[in-house]
């Protein structure tokens, strides 16, 4: 079984996807670097962990499945908004690299800031 180290998670986020949100990494680096992965690669166990984190926290899927929508047609109506959010993660976003600690943001204008990035996304997907 292999544990991987945060600092390395990080670097692969830093690298993969520059365009995460530092809260979204720091959350990911945390589920990853507590599990015990099973002939994973790194990459393998970002894309599982992204996949099933964006599935069941910023889409319907489980509110689908109360409703009895099968799992494989709940995953299929919701996997182009998970792939949106991590297609638009690999891009690098200017605002977020030029942020030194100092000039972050307060938790309440981040939200703010991920609900209107959500908003683009679903706007992206309804063209």
């Amino acid at each position: 079984m292999t544990k991987f180290k945060p600092e390395d998670i990080e670097k692969h986020f830093r690298c993969q996807h520059p365009g995460c949100p530092d809260f979204a990494i720091a959350f990911f680096v945390a589920e990853i670097a507590k599990k015990n992965w099973k002939g994973a690669t790194l990459g393998m166990a970002v894309g599982i962990t992204m996949q099933n984190v964006l599935r069941h926290y910023m889409t319907d899927y489980d509110q689908m499945l109360l409703v009895g929508i099968d799992r494989k047609e709940a995953r299929r109506r919701v996997q182009p908004k998970v792939n949106a959010i991590i297609g638009s993660w690999k891009k690098q976003r200017a605002e977020l690299i030029a942020r030194s600690v100092e000039k972050r943001i307060a938790p309440r204008e981040f939200a703010t800031e991920l609900l209107a990035t959500d908003k683009i996304i679903m706007d992206r997907l309804g063209d």
